[in-house]
């Protein structure tokens, strides 16, 4: 075989065992071009993933400031009701206590006395009676 023949058939080797290469080039290629598209797509999701954590962190600030602002609202409402409680034990219910007991002695009283009452009545009905009768005897006599 000549020299040309050689290369020639060098050629044709090298050729049919190229062509397998650059097909698989041409698909990685593709395959590269594809996977630049699902970077590119996941940068857009992360930044905006980026955008949603900086705004759910703003949110958590405000809600941060939201509760400190509640618990010193809590504390001072904690401190109002102790005083309630303390006013209430060294004012109030004594002073309920004494009123009570004014109401209930009255009322004893009252109980009491309101047979008495009953009898006073019945017994003012019969007075009239008899006055009104003398007074007409008298008026007879008279």
């Amino acid at each position: 075989m000549s020299d040309k023949e050689l290369l020639s058939a060098i050629s044709n080797i090298v050729s049919l065992q190229i062509e397998p290469l650059k097909q698989d080039i041409g698909s990685m290629k593709q395959d590269i071009g594809s996977m630049k598209q699902d970077i590119d797509s996941m940068k857009q999701d992360i930044d905006s993933m980026k955008q949603d954590i900086d705004s759910m962190k703003q949110d958590i600030d405000s809600m941060k400031q939201d509760i400190d602002s509640m618990k010193q609202d809590i504390d001072s409402m904690k401190q109002d009701i102790k005083s309630t409680k303390i006013i209430l034990e060294n004012n109030v219910l004594p002073r309920l206590q004494t009123i009570e007991a004014c109401y209930t002695s009255t009322y004893n009283r009252y109980v009491c006395e309101t047979e008495d009452i009953q009898t006073m009545k019945s017994d003012i009905k019969v007075l009239k009676k008899v006055v009104a009768e003398h007074s007409e005897k008298l008026q007879k006599i008279g």
